[in-house]
């Protein structure tokens, strides 16, 4: 039986002869997957009450029952 080789799954930055490229390299990963996880989070709560929001300040002005009734 052959032996599996198994990768771990730490975060490790091959290549690079300056230290501080590589931490460049690391904080704009870190911070921009940051910002994609609240862009997710705030779209997500977010999308229905903006659509509500817009539908308010449209002509002609509805109430807020005919908004969220399905009919």
């Amino acid at each position: 039986m052959a032996s599996r080789v198994t990768k771990g799954k730490g975060k490790s930055i091959k290549g690079s002869k300056d230290g501080s490229e590589g931490s460049t390299v690391k904080c704009l990963k870190d911070w921009s997957n940051w910002a994609l996880k609240k862009a997710k989070v705030i779209t997500h709560y977010g999308f229905i009450p903006m659509v509500i929001i817009i539908g308010m300040n449209s002509e002609p002005k509805p109430h807020l029952y005919h908004l969220l009734s399905p009919v």
